[in-house]
């Protein structure tokens, strides 16, 4: 199983400090956006706050703090401007992306910086996982395994759901929680607003049950703003029949979207579905900003 940039982040810091750099907020043109994180090792990196020279003065300047012992000494010795209190308070800082710095974006980008080490990992997987986009997919086979394992390395918090036991892996990354439910579209209620729905389990008739228990909250919360089910265009037909049976209109209907994934993706591998079906959450994304 691969593992993202936070699981890289939780197995290192149990063998050593590191400084966490997070971009707290920008102004006009940036690299990356706000809550964009990485952390500086002394030697060494895990992820990106964009590069170029935003990205080297701020690992100089993350590096001095892991040569220091206290984030009040760096406030001192880093930069007169910087904001930082006391303990584990982090170390603030404005960056005016101009000719100062060698780039030309234009804009602002704050960052905070912070020493953490293996006490802190608990709560740093909170932090870091808190802003993520909630997806959650229904069946544990191999399309699932694959979703799961490359939304791991992307921008997701995901919740793989199935009614079976025994059916996950026993490592997943951090990104990853895995909830057994029977029956299983009863998870559907409990999951947070604005989640991503994927549905594809082992069986045609748990699909329908996940269909219907979404469109029922849609009827009454009106907060799923995906919901993805695996298939043919002939599946979505014979469900669709059913679901008019059961009183569903054509706008609450349309709310599904069935085949998933980008068009012209075509490859039935498990690895090709998932990265055809990533695409089309991400361009939800941007669409969505």
């Amino acid at each position: 199983m691969s593992t993202g940039a936070l699981d890289e982040a939780l197995t290192r810091l149990a063998r050593e400090d590191g400084v966490l750099v997070r971009v707290e907020a920008t102004e006009g043109s940036a690299p990356r956006e706000a809550g964009t994180w990485m952390l500086v090792w002394a030697q060494g990196l895990t992820a990106t706050i964009g590069g170029g020279q935003l990205e080297f003065q701020a690992i100089d300047e993350a590096r001095a703090l892991l040569r220091l012992d206290t984030g009040v000494d760096a406030n001192h010795n880093i930069n007169s401007d910087s904001d930082s209190g006391s303990g584990t308070e982090p170390l603030r800082k404005r960056y005016p992306l101009g000719p100062s710095l060698g780039q030309c974006c234009g804009g602002v980008v704050h960052l905070s910086m912070r020493r953490v080490g293996v006490a802190d990992a608990v709560d740093l997987r909170r932090q870091l996982t808190e802003h993520l986009a909630p997806v959650a997919i229904f069946g544990g086979g191999h399309v699932g395994l694959a979703l799961a394992r490359l939304l791991a390395t992307l921008p997701y918090a995901v919740r793989w759901i199935d009614s079976r036991d025994g059916v996950f892996p026993d490592a997943l990354p951090a990104q990853v929680q895995t909830e057994h439910s029977e029956p299983v579209q009863d998870a559907v209620a409990t999951l947070p607003p604005g989640t991503h729905v994927l549905i594809m389990s082992f069986s045609h008739a748990e699909d329908l049950d996940i269909v219907i228990a979404c469109l029922r909250r849609l009827r009454e919360r009106g907060d799923l703003p995906y919901i993805g089910l695996i298939g043919s265009k002939t599946k979505w037909a014979t469900f669709r029949h059913r679901l008019e049976a059961r009183g569903f209109t054509e706008a609450e209907m349309a709310r599904i979207t069935c085949p998933i994934g980008v068009p012209g993706v075509t490859g039935k591998e498990p690895e090709v579905i998932a990265v055809a079906v990533a695409a089309q959450l991400l361009r939800r994304r941007e669409a969505a900003r």
